[in-house]
């Protein structure tokens, strides 16, 4: 007993296997994926602390003063410390709406490929498992939207909801609304993935004895199946995380996303879009696209190493 117990204290943990994890091995080697990972979580620890780190709360109208609209940043000459990156046209601090706004980007992205995720994982299992005409439905279903692009199919879903509701209830539903529309527009790649792996998965050993011990097929697909399938899912999740942020970004600047008194990334570089051709465009336009184009530059190179890392073939 005290000699089990003593190789029980001396089992690493958690961490320490982690450490020493081809995956953490990976990581650690690659100085790009170092600085991506570093990179992201600098910027989402700034969205989701915003009501502490940022200098303003740009949703408080109370609080603006268009006596303070179109200031230039700090280190101008007639710069403001105050608005260390500059103020917008309605006096709202740039700094501070780019927080708040990579907060609402990053939850609309995050809530899509979760939703994304779950129909499209759902409808891969059941067309894989199933087989038959049901299979040929789902994807025959998947085929037809992957010949249109993601924002088309996010600009018909997010318009066909839109006309379906109320006019006074379509700014209050326009954060859901627009996360519907891009898991509507990316599901198709989770359900086409983890019908490849179903279909592999299917016809192998344990699944042929579980399903010859009587084991129900909803447990076989859900317990069995589908841990098999999740390497190709998590990467695909993390790619698409940043298309959907993009997506989100593109419906905004053009008036389709989340409305004015929600400012996300999107609609902040559609505000400043009507600077462009004057100098304000310099902190207005130019510092909202950056942080856009920085975060989503940064998720696809995790997403790109995490796909490598995974590929038992790259080992």
């Amino acid at each position: 007993m005290a000699s089990e117990a003593a190789g029980q204290g001396r089992r690493p943990g958690v961490l320490r296997r982690l450490a020493d994890s081809d995956l953490f091995w990976s990581f650690r080697r690659s100085p790009v994926t170092v600085a991506a990972a570093a990179v992201t979580l600098l910027l989402v620890l700034g969205a989701v602390l915003a009501p502490v780190v940022a200098p303003h709360n740009p949703y408080d109208l109370a609080s603006l003063n268009l006596l303070d609209a179109r200031n230039p940043p700090a280190w101008d000459e007639s710069g403001d410390w105050s608005f260390p990156l500059g103020t917008d046209d309605q006096g709202r601090d740039v700094l501070s709406s780019i927080l708040y706004g990579m907060r609402l980007s990053l939850f609309v992205g995050g809530a899509s490929v979760l939703l994304a995720l779950a129909l499209g994982v759902g409808l891969g299992l059941l067309a894989g498992y199933a087989g038959g005409w049901v299979d040929m439905l789902i994807m025959r279903i998947a085929d037809v939207q992957l010949s249109f692009p993601a924002i088309l199919v996010a600009l018909l879903v997010d318009g066909v909801a839109r006309s379906l509701l109320p006019h006074e209830r379509q700014g209050d539903t326009a954060l859901y609304v627009v996360t519907l529309a891009i898991a509507s527009s990316i599901w198709v790649q989770f359900a086409r993935t983890v019908r490849g792996s179903t279909l592999v998965e299917r016809s192998k050993e344990y699944v042929q004895a579980a399903r010859i011990i009587g084991v129900h097929p909803v447990a076989i697909a859900w317990r069995h199946v589908l841990p098999n399938a999740l390497g190709p899912v998590l990467v695909i999740a993390t790619i698409n995380l940043a298309l959907a942020i993009l997506t989100e970004a593109s419906l905004s600047f053009l008036g389709l996303g989340l409305p004015a008194t929600q400012p996300s990334l999107g609609t902040l570089i559609r505000i400043g879009d009507g600077f462009i051709f004057s100098g304000e465009w310099r902190w207005i336009l130019l510092y909202p696209a950056i942080a856009l184009a920085g975060l989503t530059l940064a998720i696809n190179l995790l997403g790109d190493w995490l796909r490598d890392a995974l590929n038992p073939k790259l080992r």
